[in-house]
């Protein structure tokens, strides 16, 4: 367990200041009672199932910056309106534009033969006639940072871990590190390119995984592309015979200007606090390989799902329920940054919050970073929430989620709702993330969890202790 830092010692201060014998936060017993109601009727409802089908079958993949971005932005306003929310509108999010056009890879010596890749957001396209050069393979990333950059210059760095399948998909930080910073380091080092396996879990699909890079600085690049996971194995079977290998890479992508997209936000406006809010979400945009799917129509599902059911009560709730469907999450939470720094100041009128972006298993874990007095109504969430098979985690802090972990560290409470990651890697940033991955009775208790959660939150008597910096590490991780 980590010691709580000075600064989370004195944000408890202020959020204890004057009310040394504050009242908890709790959730009347008829809210309670709706809830439950709510749970019930979300089980059996295909409302959020019908709404990721009509993303991924109308706008398909989604890349940020491209013309399937606009499409995106205007099916999510007309799908607010036809759901019936209150009120709908945009936010502007200006980013980069990073366009793939093609991509090829092969080995030229010693065993001539292709590859199949697919290049890293915000890599460089190699030079007219494309790049050739010696592989030099590093066990971990860790191996790359001491290198000597005499044993890197000029030659194309790979790196092949190996991602397995875990429940809650923990290797990813170490893959997802390697996609990041692998780059960066290398082109530090001198290195005409980089070449990773997939961070992904799939073994046996020829299906590179796209991802973005760590490159900030169109100045400092080089061409970056993800093998499949065969791939990565066929290059590996040629390095292990101890001889030089040769790879010619050719891409041809980049960045081209900026682009401003927007983020999309209807909400359920309460009845009795109406500035008072519940956030919830998913991203809008996707990698272009597949047709986003579990990553993340599937998010903006459950959150619009899970809004409209609330909606049709007979009343509205006491707070808002805002569901927010942002830009660009996949090259850098550019919405969720643009969302925060927008609404930093708001933070006091956030009540609780989490986003929905790891596909569309079954939620098996809750936490929460929460005000002390409000552990209790965590406690009746939880309650409504076992019976669906969700577990409560009283030791995990909450994070909120990719984009709203923005919103998190200026100081809104959060939730983090773990869904069954286990086969979700096979599938992320691939062409195979399309419709079908999705499971509809797993969505639908997706949906569940966040309608249940949602109205309690709303309902609540008390607050969860949003204020600014209060979680910025509440001392719960391990």
């Amino acid at each position: 367990m980590r010691r709580p830092s000075l600064t989370v010692l004195a944000a408890s201060l202020l959020l204890a200041s004057g009310a040394a014998f504050a009242a908890n936060t709790t959730i009347p017993a008829a809210a309670v009672k709706t809830a439950e109601q709510l749970r019930d009727r979300a089980m059996h409802d295909d409302t959020g199932y019908r709404i990721a089908e009509s993303l991924t079958t109308e706008v398909g993949q989604r890349l940020a910056g491209s013309p399937a971005d606009k499409r995106g932005v205007d099916w999510a306003i007309a799908k607010f309106k036809e759901l019936g929310f209150d009120k709908v509108y945009t936010e502007p999010v200006t980013y980069p534009k990073w366009v793939r056009r093609s991509e090829s890879g092969a080995i030229v010596s010693p065993f001539p033969q292709s590859l199949v890749l697919a290049a890293l957001g915000y890599s460089p396209g190699t030079p007219e006639g494309g790049l050739t050069a010696q592989v030099v393979r590093f066990a971990s990333l860790d191996a790359l940072k001491n290198a000597d950059p005499a044993s890197v210059k000029g030659k194309i760095v790979y790196i092949g871990f190996r991602m397995q399948r875990h429940k809650d998909g923990h290797d990813y930080g170490t893959g997802s590190a390697i996609r990041t910073q692998g780059p960066v380091i290398a082109q530090a080092k001198g290195a005409a390119g980089f070449l990773l396996r997939s961070a992904g879990t799939d073994p046996e699909s020829r299906t590179p995984h796209a991802g973005v890079t760590g490159f900030r600085d169109p100045a400092k690049t080089i061409p970056a592309a993800a093998l499949s996971n065969p791939d990565a194995d066929q290059l590996e079977r040629a390095l292990a015979y101890g001889k030089p290998v040769t790879v010619k890479l050719d891409l041809d992508c980049g960045i081209e200007g900026e682009y401003t997209g927007a983020n999309v936000i209807g909400e359920i406006t309460g009845a009795k606090y109406p500035d008072q809010v519940v956030a919830i979400g998913g991203h809008l945009d996707s990698w272009d390989l597949g047709t986003g799917a579990i990553d993340d129509a599937a998010g903006v599902a459950i959150a619009m799902g899970a809004a409209k059911l609330i909606h049709d009560l007979p009343r509205r709730p006491d707070r808002t329920i805002r569901v927010i469907a942002f830009a660009n999450e996949e090259m850098g939470l550019w919405g969720g940054r643009a969302y925060a720094e927008k609404h930093a100041g708001e933070v006091g009128k956030f009540q609780l919050g989490t986003e929905s972006d790891f596909g569309s298993g079954r939620i098996w874990r809750m936490s929460a970073s929460v005000k002390p007095q409000a552990r209790g109504a965590i406690e009746q969430i939880a309650r409504v929430l076992a019976p669906i098979g969700v577990a409560y985690d009283a030791r995990r802090p909450g994070g909120g989620g990719s984009d709203l972990s923005q919103m998190h560290a200026k100081g809104m409470a959060a939730l983090s709702l773990t869904q069954d990651g286990t086969h979700y890697f096979d599938w992320h940033h691939t062409a195979n993330d399309t419709f079908d991955k999705i499971d509809p009775k797993d969505l639908a208790q997706n949906v569940a969890v966040y309608a249940a959660f949602s109205y309690m939150a709303a309902q609540a008597e008390g607050d969860f202790g949003s204020a600014p910096g209060a979680f910025a590490d509440d001392g719960a991780g391990e």
